[in-house]
């Protein structure tokens, strides 16, 4: 299937390969962007979390970074500030971030990205790495 998809990826993730793993088996290969290494433009970011409908704080991911130690959770900081966060350090980043012409989503979980897949694309099962079903036999999800 030819549709321009693009994937802000952190191999590491489990939860971001996962989504890669959907996309591609849906017939897609999409632009992957490991944000990490090649973190977006602010104009790109502000974009990307407004399109997936997300305030900047819920953008911002606290595990796994220095959420706590930089002090973000202060309801004082502006978006800029925050902003200003992720894009000094990009793992602050949450992900992954989907982008389709059928829409943006932070595909947290996995499935989410099916929201904006075509639901016609997928002709099989897909079970991610920890087990879990999320389409059936016929390639339907599985709710």
């Amino acid at each position: 299937m030819i549709m321009d998809v693009t994937i802000y990826h952190n191999p590491a993730c489990g939860t971001s390969r996962n989504t890669l793993e959907l996309i591609q088996h849906a017939g897609i290969e999409p632009t992957v962007i490991e944000y990490l290494k090649n973190p977006p433009t602010r104009e790109q970011l502000v974009r990307i979390i407004a399109d997936a409908g997300l305030t900047v704080r819920q953008a911002i991911r606290e595990k796994g970074t220095p959420y706590a130690e930089l002090g973000l959770a202060n309801p004082e900081l502006t978006d800029y500030q925050l902003l200003d966060a992720m894009l000094k350090d990009p793992i602050l980043i949450n992900r992954p971030f989907v982008v389709t012409p059928m829409g943006t989503r932070l595909s947290r979980p996995s499935e989410l990205v099916l929201d904006v897949l075509p639901a016609d694309a997928f002709k099989g099962p897909f079970t991610k790495e920890d087990g879990e079903r999320v389409l059936d036999d016929e390639g339907k999800r599985i709710a």
